[in-house]
């Protein structure tokens, strides 16, 4: 793709996270899209042939920098395993304080997506869930092998779970409560428990 193209895209998938982060990506028109970008209709067709492709370009745009982030804030934190899950929680809580926080954009869209399961956006946020969910396994694996994906999949509930709880009561307690929930844990209490009750 030839840099200028390359930049025009790069343009329209910016203006268009924004404004579908923001809004939800069904208010979000092609026209307010095109008109917030600065071009036209025509050129914003040429790059995406249709509404849902860029809500899905959105998505993709959005998966590794969200990961990358996660993977720093688990970087920086300090102490055991435990202690550094429970610091992306609360990097998380800090975010969320904010008035442009929206909560998670890959559910939001989900949701909205919920009567069509098999659109390419809906498809790319199961894929960053699952490449989340497998990030945290490996990072549990490294110092708790044992039983590492039901840890990891237990986290992501968890990160889920707070997620869209913090959307219905506007109050970041709710995800430090997940942190402490996911530390606790990881330290082996009420796990084994859960294991054995749950289905094969």
């Amino acid at each position: 793709m030839p840099r200028d193209a390359a930049q025009t895209r790069e343009k329209i998938v910016k203006t268009a996270s924004r404004l579908f982060y923001g809004k939800g990506v069904r208010a979000v028109s092609m026209d307010t899209v095109a008109e917030k970008a600065g071009l036209t209709k025509k050129t914003l067709y040429y790059h995406f042939r249709s509404k849902d492709d860029l809500v899905t370009a959105y998505l993709a745009s959005r998966d590794q920098p969200n990961l990358d982030l996660f993977a720093e804030w688990f970087a920086q934190a300090e102490g055991p395993l435990p202690e550094r899950i429970r610091a992306i929680f609360d990097n998380i809580a800090k975010g969320a304080a904010s008035r442009r926080w929206k909560g998670c954009g890959f559910l939001r869209t989900a949701a909205e997506l919920v009567e069509t399961p098999g659109h390419p956006a809906v498809k790319q946020a199961s894929a960053h869930k699952k490449r989340l969910e497998a990030w945290l396994a490996e990072v549990i694996a490294a110092e708790q092998p044992d039983h590492a994906p039901q840890l990891a999949r237990h986290v992501l509930l968890l990160l889920d779970g707070a997620f869209s709880t913090m959307l219905v009561h506007h109050d970041t307690a709710y995800i430090r409560s997940a942190g402490e929930a996911a530390a606790a844990l990881l330290r082996g209490k009420g796990f084994m428990s859960a294991v054995s009750k749950a289905p094969p």
